[in-house]
């Protein structure tokens, strides 16, 4: 009868000995493994792309950016019985409110000439900025369900709510054209002029958008505030009063004046205005009013575009 020697019992390598956990990974076989990735083409999940890569990326999604636009306007406001009025009737409510306010209460229209086309244009224009940075505190807080759902860039929604207050303004200047004729302000050459206004406005609006948005998809509670910001930054951009005939009395220095007049709200404000008032002439105007235009768009779009696209990663987690 032969007997089996049993193979010695393998011993464990003693606690201090054991290979730490990802060890691998930094060793030799790692640095095959990720060789061997990059090979096949294999990317980290949810990496941030490059900014160029990320731009193409916007572009190739254009068309689910405008459809995704169309449809947050045209369910706005479909559980009203008026429907898509509302999107003329709220500004020009807001404006009879303050022409009751400040126009006759505190006769801001006293040196103020077509002061009501003046008003109403200055609240249609302030009602995008004001509403465009609004959706964008809530751009990615209020679509987490497709953001964790689906890889896109996220850049995408802030982008396409910006653009659906850009549909909905057309809509209302068509209806602020009709009032401007029935106030006798009849088109001329110069209401060309608010098709770059426009544009550079919708930019600028736009890169304020991305901004906020990612502030708050860390920080809900901004929502929160925006409102009470946005009320004082309408009351400092002359919507409803004249900076002109504030810098006139005296009562202020100037840099407090310059620095009213330079602010961007009031300079797409003054920009439509003298696009579509006849009486709102360049005088009218600060200095270098399309330099600062330009400016403010291309500083708070690119500025908002690359702050945005940094926190790519880390959109929906959490």
């Amino acid at each position: 009868m032969t007997t089996q020697t049993l193979p010695p019992p393998q011993q464990k390598p003693p606690p201090h000995e054991a290979p730490l956990p990802g060890a691998s990974l930094t060793g030799a076989s790692g640095e095959d493994l990720r060789a061997l990735a990059l090979r096949h083409g294999l990317t980290v999940c949810g990496a941030r792309p490059s900014l160029p890569a990320y731009a193409r990326q916007i572009w190739s999604r254009r068309d689910f950016i405008t459809a995704f636009a169309t449809a947050r306007l045209t369910a706005q406001y479909s559980q009203a019985r008026l429907g898509q009025v509302w999107q003329v009737m709220t500004p020009l409510l807001n404006a009879a409110v303050y022409y009751l306010i400040f126009g006759v209460l505190m006769d801001a229209k006293d040196g103020v000439a077509d002061y009501v086309p003046f008003l109403i244009t200055g609240i249609f224009v302030w009602t995008f900025t004001s509403n465009t940075i609004l959706a964008g505190t809530r751009a990615i807080s209020g679509n987490l369900g497709l953001v964790r759902a689906l890889h896109f860039p996220r850049a995408s929604l802030p982008i396409s709510l910006s653009l659906q207050q850009l549909q909905q303004l057309l809509l209302s200047l068509a209806a602020l054209a009709m009032i401007l004729l029935g106030l006798g302000e009849f088109p001329t050459w110069s209401w060309f002029l608010a098709v770059p206004a426009l544009l550079c406005q919708a930019l600028f609006n736009t890169g304020v958008a991305l901004v906020l948005a990612r502030l708050a998809a860390r920080t809900p509670d901004i929502s929160q505030l925006m409102p009470f910001v946005l009320r004082t930054w309408m009351y400092a951009s002359g919507a409803m009063w004249s900076i002109q005939n504030l810098a006139a009395s005296g009562r202020f220095p100037d840099g407090v004046v310059l620095a009213l007049q330079c602010n961007p709200a009031a300079v797409y404000i003054d920009l439509m205005r003298f696009a579509l008032i006849e009486s709102y002439t360049s005088a009218q105007l600060p200095p270098h009013v399309w330099a600062l235009a330009a400016g403010w768009a291309l500083l708070a779009f690119g500025g908002g575009f690359i702050w945005f696209w940094k926190a790519e990663e880390t959109y929906g987690r959490g």
